[in-house]
């Protein structure tokens, strides 16, 4: 899997307060990014977005809009999750990358970023898809790993893909395994399966006796 300092874009020049908003609309033009860095003697300033830009009276300096900049960045040793979370935060597909003491050194961008998360063995490797539900103040994830563990099942990855007002969500990707066992050990620690699995016999049998209760009212 590629590192995330090898998609450091250093070569992505920033704009300065001196630019004129033609300018800046120009660099936009030239490159498909959503917002471009604003430094002042390599000295992060912030953020102008395509969307204000354009809105703006195009012979006027950016000094005359600071009003208008985003303050959003990484710093250069963030982890990529850091990073894709900045980006969707702020609705960005590019990210000024600054040093400890603000000095700009590049961008990174969304789609380079995504690229990595495909590398990971959650999406690359082959595996199937659980994901169960349990009220917040009981989920743990210690349990969960325990569960999946002692029936002899691997994680590949795990993430809370929703959390409500009292029930949280949790995504797993396992390595191929004995899912059914699982799948019964997740209902006997009160997890709700919300996932389907064709490999789940409790469904089944929920199935088969529905079927023959409304056979049996048909009667």
């Amino acid at each position: 899997m590629r590192q995330l300092h090898e998609m450091l874009h250093a070569d992505i020049e920033p704009l300065s307060l001196h630019h004129t908003v033609a300018e800046a609309l120009e660099w936009f033009n030239d490159f498909p990014y959503s917002h471009l860095p604003i430094v002042d003697d390599g000295i992060f300033l912030g953020n102008i977005a395509l969307d204000d830009a354009e809105t703006l009276n195009e012979n006027e300096p950016l000094n005359n809009h600071r009003y208008l900049l985003h303050g959003f960045f990484v710093r250069d040793h963030f982890n990529w999750l850091d990073v894709l979370e900045e980006l969707a935060k702020n609705e960005a597909n590019v990210v000024p990358v600054l040093q400890d003491d603000q000095q700009f050194v590049g961008c990174y961008l969304l789609e380079e970023v995504v690229q990595l998360l495909a590398e990971t063995p959650f999406l690359k490797e082959t595996g199937g898809i659980i994901v169960v539900e349990k009220s917040i103040k009981d989920y743990s994830m210690g349990q969960i790993t325990q569960i999946i563990e002692s029936n002899n099942g691997r994680i590949l990855g795990a993430f809370v893909s929703h959390i409500g007002t009292e029930n949280i969500q949790v995504t797993l990707k396992l390595t191929l395994g004995p899912m059914n066992e699982i799948l019964q050990a997740f209902r006997r620690y009160n997890y709700e399966v919300v996932s389907e699995h064709h490999e789940d016999s409790y469904l089944e049998n929920l199935k088969e006796r529905s079927a023959y209760l409304a056979k049996f009212l048909d009667i």
